[in-house]
């Protein structure tokens, strides 16, 4: 059996994260107009979990985990999932899944700012361009009049921000910390332990439970999605960059998700974007370009 080149194998993960999340933005929204948020996260992570333990096992992978490995993906599946994925789809009830994509899209800031702080790595020009960028963007996009005067949409930006700190430290986190040698089965565990989280913060909040046959023809396409693509397919894709290549390539991901995203909730969703919005994205974006671009 030929085994499958490692360079062709990380241009398709790199696929995965960019597309397939990028999609993900406009499925999450669609699901949560129906389905409560932390419900929503849960559901997706329990079956896409129970996938990968199966995948794993098909492929004889060890699903065995170490104390150390445990604790690990505990803080990872906290942060990745539960503030990440949880609080993010929470935040989608206030805010449109394009606006929501450019706010997450300040990702690779974070990481870079953390980077310093944590490891100490000196920013070169280029990275402290990007930071100018970045925050000029940010600031053009959250300071408009009809954003500052909604109550809700202010609740929304600020959740994305936290589930942006939470990912991006998470990221840092990951590419150093000790866990299963098996991306499968890593990930696996990180979404079965975050399912279990979601679903008692979602009984703690009295989140209404529903049988998935009582859904809607759309949402029960939409997290089929979610569970086959956004979770096992990029999620897992993900993992393996982290342990590939730099977090900051990884991160790269962020300024094409929200392309795809706005492209996405424009033509399905008919999500409009205002000319300071538009300009904003495109200073933020180039921002994170900085940020990430090596030669």
């Amino acid at each position: 059996m030929k085994i499958i080149p490692k360079k062709f194998l990380i241009i398709l993960a790199f696929i995965a994260i960019y597309v397939i999340w990028g999609s993900t933005y406009l499925l999450n929204k669609i699901a949560v107009t129906e389905l409560p948020a932390f419900f929503l996260a849960s559901v997706r992570f329990v079956f896409s979990s129970v996938l990968l333990f199966g995948i794993a096992i098909a492929v004889r992978a060890k699903i065995s985990i170490t104390k150390k490995q445990f604790i690990n993906s505990v803080i990872v599946g906290f942060l990745f999932m539960v503030s990440g994925n949880g609080i993010f789809l929470l935040a989608l009830k206030y805010l449109d899944s394009g606006f929501a994509a450019l706010l997450a899209s300040t990702q690779p800031l974070f990481v870079l700012i953390l980077m310093r702080l944590l490891d100490h790595k000196k920013m070169k020009l280029k990275s402290i361009i990007g930071i100018v960028l970045g925050i000029i963007g940010m600031y053009l996009l959250v300071s408009q009049k009809e954003l500052i005067t909604d109550e809700d949409t202010i609740k929304g930006i600020l959740m994305i921000f936290i589930c942006v700190l939470g990912w991006s430290y998470a990221s840092v986190f990951v590419s150093k910390a000790d866990l299963p040698k098996s991306h499968l089965v890593s990930t696996g565990y990180q979404m079965a332990i975050a399912s279990v989280l979601l679903a008692v913060i979602s009984v703690v909040l009295g989140e209404n439970w529903t049988s998935p046959l009582d859904w809607s023809y759309n949402v029960q396409w939409a997290m089929s999605l979610l569970i086959l693509f956004g979770s096992i397919a990029a999620f897992t894709a993900f993992n393996y960059l982290l342990k590939e290549v730099s977090t900051e390539k990884v991160s790269t991901s962020a300024y094409v998700n929200p392309v795809v995203a706005l492209f996405l909730g424009w033509y399905i969703l008919d999500e409009q974007l205002t000319a300071q919005s538009l300009i904003a994205a495109v200073i933020l974006l180039v921002g994170v370009y900085f940020i990430t671009s090596r030669k």
